[in-house]
């Protein structure tokens, strides 16, 4: 029997060695490695084990360089990448021109939002700024703190302020505007505010409203060129440094959602009214990069991943649980949503503030 049985376990052990050569160098031989550089608020996405996981059974290994989503389109050769990915329709239209790109993914979308606290909420609530819309939620009429902002208003001066009661200007925290998409995409709606609720269309309108829109920037000082770093002050040095901070919408979710995350109960949304959505579009430059547009938009694993780290896209099932289950105070859709300007006219607007700060140098 001995003389049967060892054999025999020896063909098993080979056979079971075999088997996993065999699986390793397929799973090796069907995958693809691309490269691609995305704007900083994807990279938790793309660093996320799930996702890591979800994206290797669809055959894919993606390395990510982060980088502000206007200087993916003027800093870098894409020639050397797979892939491009920023953030908001005039930085893809920015790399579409300049790369002459032919196809593109749409993949998910984030509304953007102003990180505030809830003592700063509730002063500017009781001056006609804020308004909490269904018991649910804030919203931030944009227009009235405009009208703050070019008055160069300070917190002290605002009445019924006992929660930020500071001799310190009434601004919101952005990005570089030369740099990063989320101030791009505070421009768009302060350019639409400013513009008598329109979207601006031509020069004499960029004429009419460019000091206005000069001030909220320059009145700024030094600004971060990525939309992580203003979050991160916001996160961690509080109300003093950052009470009016403009992010995406999905940074503020995944951090709450998150465990162990630096969400604190005194942190609120505001949502602007009118609103702009950050849509996330990736562009291809290579047979790699198109197998990763079509992962991420076609596999459902990958897809609910990003209702995970707060982006929402068409599973709006998904979104509406993953909010459910962590009780963010957040509203399901936003109706008051405008359309960037075109994309000659936003660079038209970003190239006027740029040599307003070459011109201060």
């Amino acid at each position: 029997m001995r003389k049967i049985i060892g054999p025999l376990l020896t063909v098993v052990l080979a056979a079971g060695v075999f088997t996993a050569i065999y699986f390793s160098m397929r799973d090796q031989l069907g995958t693809v490695t691309v490269t691609g550089l995305i704007g900083s608020e994807k990279y938790t996405f793309f660093q996320d084990p799930k996702v890591i996981d979800a994206l290797r059974s669809d055959g894919l290994v993606v390395n990510v360089r982060k980088a502000g989503s206007r200087q993916i389109a003027v800093k870098y050769n894409l020639k050397e990448y797979d892939f491009a990915f920023p953030a908001g329709v005039p930085a893809a239209e920015k790399i579409r021109q300049e790369q002459k790109i032919r196809k593109s993914y749409s993949v998910f979308f984030t509304p953007m939002v102003v990180a505030s606290w809830r003592p700063i909420a509730e002063v500017l609530e009781a001056n006609g700024i804020v308004e909490k819309r269904n018991g649910i939620y804030f919203i931030v009429k944009l227009g009235e703190l405009f009208k703050l902002i070019a008055a160069k208003k300070r917190w002290n001066e605002l009445h019924d302020n006992s929660g930020f009661n500071v001799n310190k200007g009434i601004l919101v925290t952005s990005t570089d505007i030369r740099k990063s998409n989320s101030a791009a995409m505070y421009m768009a709606l302060a350019s639409y505010v400013l513009n008598g609720s329109n979207i601006v269309a031509n020069d004499s309108q960029i004429d009419t409203i460019m000091p206005a829109l000069e001030s909220l920037f320059m009145r700024q000082g030094f600004l971060e060129s990525s939309s992580a770093a203003p979050f991160n002050d916001y996160m961690v040095m509080g109300i003093g440094k950052a009470p009016l901070v403009m992010i995406y919408e999905a940074q503020f979710l995944y951090e709450a959602a998150r465990d162990q995350g630096g969400v604190r109960d005194r942190m609120v949304l505001l949502y602007p009214e009118p609103t702009i959505f950050t849509k996330h579009t990736l562009l291809v430059m290579t047979e790699g990069g198109e197998k990763l547009g079509e992962a991420l938009t076609t596999d459902p694993v990958l897809k609910k991943l990003a209702v995970e780290h707060g982006l929402r896209n068409d599973e709006v099932a998904a979104f509406r649980a993953f909010t459910k289950e962590h009780k963010l105070a957040v509203p399901e859709s936003l109706v008051n949503v405008i359309e960037p300007p075109s994309y000659e006219i936003i660079e038209k607007m970003i190239t006027t503030i740029e040599a307003k700060y070459q011109s201060q140098r």
